[in-house]
């Protein structure tokens, strides 16, 4: 017979062994605790931030409307560059404005400006895609170089970025594209060409302090070449700010190409773009108010949207960062 002790509850052995029983004999499973990591973190920080993922979904739209554009031109019966002198134009030979034949009006020649804004989006996010991965691309090759290898390596391309940085990019494009004659492809070489610099230092900055750390160490114990060490090793831990740079690369980009079209040194006519149009569309802004908003609210709509996902992006990977790219 089971003596018990002072102090002790009766029945204590017999309700664990109770509780033991019910557990192992089909009682709820303990919740297993799963680690997540930074990028599983990163975007479920993105999709709680509500206004990047409406940027996002805007970002989406335009690029349906991108890829789409022929439909646009379909639905209304309008090729692109064709010129409706006699229902496009006025008596005066002004542009017509929105109506059931041309939903956002007409341009100075007559052509529907719906399906040219449609057929711009193309050329815009096109340069802006294009141009930014060509300048990050260049960026984080020049700054794993720079910032692993050191010594005069380092020194030079350090100094070689500093150049890049202080000249006047625009200046510099518009003189480069005026010699070279205006072409998509001159635009996204000026643009990939003269935009890397920020990339590269970024880049640099943190392989700097990566170098020094205990798993680069154990690879090159291990014999791992530079090269592997580099890009095998040091670049998946860069990737996260590169990335945040690069979704707020792409409407400067953007901004830059529509300026170049604006000054004239953007794709040849009668290629639809967005700062040509807006170019022409300044000798009609008294009488055809449409010509220069639709086409410059569509301008500001893609830049906004790129901008707020690009922050939101940024908070995501980063939320203590107190604007770490303002610069």
């Amino acid at each position: 017979m089971a003596t018990e002790l002072p102090g002790e509850t009766p029945g204590t052995e017999t309700d664990v062994a109770s509780a033991d029983t019910e557990q192992g004999s089909g009682g709820p499973p303990p919740k297993r605790i799963e680690g997540r990591s930074p990028w599983l973190l990163a975007w479920q920080r993105l999709r709680r931030d509500r206004v990047a993922m409406i940027s996002l979904g805007v970002i989406v739209l335009i690029l349906l409307i991108a890829i789409f554009a022929p439909l646009a031109t379909t639905i209304t019966g309008h090729p692109v560059n064709q010129q409706y002198r006699e229902t496009g134009l006025t008596p005066a030979g002004l542009p017509m404005g929105p109506s059931s034949q041309f939903w956002l009006g007409t341009d100075d020649l007559g052509r529907d400006l719906f399906v040219r804004i449609a057929y711009g989006a193309r050329i815009s996010l096109l340069v802006g895609v294009v141009a930014t991965a060509l300048t990050v691309v260049i960026g984080v090759v020049v700054g794993l170089a720079s910032g692993f290898l050191g010594g005069v390596v380092d020194t030079l391309l350090a100094r070689l970025i500093d150049v890049i940085l202080s000249m006047p990019f625009l200046l510099v494009a518009v003189a480069l594209v005026s010699i070279t004659g205006p072409s998509l492809l001159v635009t996204i070489l000026v643009i990939g060409c003269f935009s890397w610099a920020s990339v590269a230092r970024i880049v640099r900055g943190q392989v700097l302090s990566l170098r020094e750390r205990e798993f680069v160490e154990a690879a090159r114990s291990l014999g791992a070449t530079n090269s592997r060490i580099m890009f095998v090793d040091i670049l998946p831990n860069v990737l996260a700010p590169i990335i945040v740079y690069a979704s707020l690369l792409i409407p400067v980009v953007i901004v830059v190409e529509a300026t170049l079209s604006f000054l004239g040194l953007g794709l040849p006519p009668p290629t639809a773009d967005w700062g040509g149009m807006i170019s022409t569309s300044q000798n009609y802004y008294t009488v055809a108010w449409w010509f220069v908003v639709f086409p410059g609210a569509a301008l500001l709509i893609t830049t906004l949207a790129f901008n707020l996902f690009g922050d939101g992006v940024r908070d995501a990977f980063d939320p203590r960062s107190d604007r770490l790219f303002a610069e």
